[in-house]
């Protein structure tokens, strides 16, 4: 997994934390944003993104409206929902808008790894 960039936006740091430090072992390089501002933030500053892990309910910013703006870009950075919003109205909502995948909270990391394998193709340029 060298050289894949990984931003995880989600407001719950014991969450990001877990995760983050799942994906640094599984040899993934992680970014970290509280909240859709600062992922949007960090989503322009960084052009080399291999995938965006995306809470619905963040502050600020909420997700979709995040993932609203990253392909109102025409940017085709793989996205994955991670969230408590599981109706699925939500599910379809995150998919409509241009997520990749929708994973519901709670999940088992090793889910999640196979999923952002999926999503991340082994020859994704920027």
């Amino acid at each position: 997994m060298a050289g894949k960039k990984i931003l995880i936006a989600d407001d719950e740091a014991r969450l990001r934390k877990l995760v983050s430090d799942y994906l640094v072992r599984e040899g993934y390089e992680v970014l970290e944003a509280a909240d859709g501002e600062q992922a949007l933030d960090i989503f322009y500053r960084e052009k080399d993104l291999s995938l965006m892990i995306l809470d619905v309910m963040m502050p600020v910013m909420d997700g979709f409206t995040l993932l609203k703006k990253i392909r109102s870009e025409r940017n085709n950075v793989p996205v994955l929902m991670l969230t408590a919003r599981a109706e699925v109205d939500d599910r379809v909502q995150g998919l409509d808008l241009g997520a990749d995948d929708y994973l519901t909270k709670p999940f088992h990391l090793a889910e999640l790894n196979a999923r952002i394998k999926s999503v991340i193709p082994v020859s994704y340029t920027h």
